[in-house]
């Protein structure tokens, strides 16, 4: 009975041993597995090169960017340029009094201004608009004598382009728009209005006929240079 006690005993002991292999089995399995794993990470590696190899390939190079950015400028400076333009061409004085060379005054009809016939209706002191240079409206002034002044008076404000009539009663002329007033010469003398009146030339032909033409010459009101050229 001893021995065979001492005999399970023994056998005991030699089969546990074996049954300690089991564990050592699947962790053989895990260690494959993670070595599989762990050769797998380099090939990921590889394509995150083989991309970042490609993104590098496509920077342009620096002769493409310059011209990019000269098209991007030009094509914002262009329409920058324009709004510039327009917005500085707002404060350019409106109506000119000059262009071109004499034309013939018109009256509200349409027809010619004849000497003669305008003074038979127009007294010393009047000042009547007509069409003149760029059809612009223009004062025909009669002097105190009667005859017709050697200057006409573009009627638009210099301000906004009012046309500015004429006050006899205060014998000047005052824009209705934002009360910019000048004397009975066009020469300003209250604002906004920055500049007086445009001139014109205004003179007479063989046929009786009023000829405006553009004023070049000294501005005999202010002894400056013509604004308006």
């Amino acid at each position: 009975a001893h021995r065979r006690t001492h005999g399970e005993f023994s056998m005991a002991s030699i089969t546990a041993p074996s049954s300690l292999n089991i564990p050592k089995a699947k962790l053989g399995c895990n260690v494959r597995g993670l070595s599989r794993k762990a050769t797998a990470a380099p090939k990921a590696t590889s394509r995150s090169v083989v991309r970042a190899s490609g993104a590098v390939g496509e920077v342009p190079d620096m002769g493409k960017r310059n011209v990019m950015n000269l098209l991007l400028v030009g094509a914002i400076g262009l329409p920058a340029t324009s709004l510039v333009g327009g917005f500085a061409y707002f404060f350019v004085p409106p109506g000119g009094g000059g262009g071109g060379g004499g034309q013939p005054a018109k009256d509200a009809q349409g027809n010619d201004v004849k000497k003669s016939a305008w003074l038979k209706t127009h007294l010393p002191g009047d000042r009547t608009l007509t069409q003149g240079l760029k059809g612009d409206a223009t004062y025909i002034i009669v002097k105190d004598d009667g005859s017709i002044a050697d200057f006409g008076l573009n009627a638009v404000c210099t301000h906004l382009g009012c046309v500015v009539p004429w006050n006899k009663a205060e014998n000047k002329f005052k824009c209705p728009c934002h009360g910019s007033q000048y004397n009975d010469e066009g020469k300003v003398i209250r604002g906004p209005a920055p500049l007086s009146l445009a001139l014109a030339h205004a003179a007479i032909n063989d046929s009786d006929t009023v000829i405006f033409s553009p004023w070049t010459e000294t501005d005999f009101r202010t002894g400056l240079q013509p604004w308006w050229k």
